[in-house]
């Protein structure tokens, strides 16, 4: 019989690599021992329920969750939703006022402090979401996460360039009708992936953005299953 995961949550500081400062990282731990970990990568929408949420998923599945606060920069602690005009108006505000490559630093700085955290195997990888999902890529072309994942990523096609660099495992999830990434844009990232054995991509037919955004507008609940499935196996396969 398998042993029932518990799980405990709550907050840990990291320190940035510039000097700017310190900054949060929503965490859920699983009771078991050891176990990799895994940095959850926000969307525009901050660190909310939809990614809380994520992590308490991941951590029942046996891994360490960690979700930085990526927007601390400009405003710590956003906690939106995708409910109303006001809030998509303040995150993408967020989003276009965000230094990507600052954000690539902190997520790196995060990777690294959740290698080391009590219980922690040593491996640990990343899944993004959105924006996150961008990253997740950024993740796999310039650190040394050992798996990284990424739901609907925006402007994947950018960095088609830079798959050449990607050395460990990266899955991708895309939206058939994504309204956020065209026609073009995924068949460039498609083409991109040809001949890279690192990288794996799934396109998920008739589902919009964000279609595994726990409780979001436009949550699939089939598509969403299929792709955490294949999360699940991801990272059983690189974080043991």
């Amino acid at each position: 019989m398998t042993e029932k995961i518990t799980t405990t949550a709550g907050s840990i500081d990291i320190e940035a690599t510039d000097g700017a400062g310190v900054f949060k990282a929503f965490t859920v731990t699983p009771s078991t021992r050891p176990t990799g970990a895994v940095v959850v990568i926000q969307e525009i929408f901050g660190v909310n329920d939809a990614i809380r949420a994520t992590c308490q998923e991941i951590a029942e599945m046996g891994y360490i969750a960690v979700a930085p606060d990526l927007f601390w920069r400009q405003q710590p602690g956003v906690d939106l939703t995708d409910k109303s005009e006001a809030e998509w108006k303040q995150a993408f505000a967020l989003m276009n006022g965000f230094d990507q490559d600052k954000g690539i630093e902190d997520l790196k700085s995060a990777l690294a402090t959740a290698r080391h955290l009590p219980g922690c195997n040593g491996r640990a990888g990343t899944v993004g979401f959105c924006l996150g999902g961008r990253l997740a890529v950024m993740m796999a072309t310039r650190s040394d996460a050992d798996v990284n994942i990424s739901y609907y990523g925006v402007m994947l096609d950018k960095l088609v360039p830079e798959f050449n660099a990607i050395r460990h495992p990266l899955l991708i999830h895309i939206a058939e009708q994504d309204e956020f990434a065209n026609e073009a844009v995924r068949t460039a990232v498609l083409a991109g992936v040809q001949g890279k054995p690192e990288i794996t991509a799934h396109v998920y037919p008739a589902v919009q953005h964000a279609f595994a955004r726990v409780n979001g507008v436009h949550y699939d609940r089939r598509a969403a299953t299929i792709a955490n499935g294949r999360t699940a196996e991801a990272l059983m396969a690189a974080l043991g």
